[in-house]
C-alpha cells in the first residue's frame, strides 16, 4: 500500500508483518481480585488480563494483534515502541543545603552511599 508524504512522493507504508514483529513494552499489574492486568501503553487501549502470567502474556500478545490488525485495515497511524533511549538514568536535583546534609548523614549511617539512598527512597514511593 502507497501514501503521499508532505511533499506528495509515493512512500511505501510498512507491511502488516513489519508491524507485528515489532517489539512493545508490555506492563504488568497484579490485580486486587487475582490474577494479572497487562497493558501496552504504546497502543491506547490495549490491555488484557489472565488468572496466571502465562495467560496474561498469551492474552496480551493476542491483543497486540488485533489491535495492529485492526489500526493497519483502518489505515490508522499505528504507534512504534517507544524505548528507554530517552532516560539516561541521571537526574540533577537542587535542594537546600539542609536537607543534602540530613540525606548524606543518614545514607552514611545505613552504609550506602547518598546516590543509593536516594535512589531507595525514590523507589519507595515509585
Amino acid at each position: 500500500m502507497k501514501t503521499l508524504n508532505q511533499k506528495n512522493k509515493q512512500i511505501e507504508k510498512p507491511s502488516l508483518e513489519y508491524y507485528l514483529n515489532l517489539q512493545y513494552p508490555v506492563t504488568l499489574y497484579p490485580d486486587p481480585e487475582g490474577g494479572y492486568v497487562a497493558q501496552i501503553k504504546d497502543l491506547p487501549g490495549c490491555l488484557t488480563q489472565g488468572e496466571t502470567l502465562e495467560e496474561t502474556m498469551a492474552n496480551i500478545n493476542e491483543a497486540r494483534e488485533l489491535w495492529i490488525e485492526t489500526a493497519y485495515e483502518a489505515s490508522d497511524d499505528i504507534p512504534l515502541p517507544s524505548s528507554d533511549n530517552s532516560y539516561s538514568g541521571k537526574l540533577l536535583v537542587r535542594m537546600p543545603k539542609s536537607l543534602h546534609r540530613r540525606l548524606a548523614e543518614t545514607a552514611e549511617r545505613e552504609g550506602v552511599s547518598l546516590n543509593q539512598y536516594i535512589v531507595s527512597l525514590l523507589s519507595a514511593v515509585a
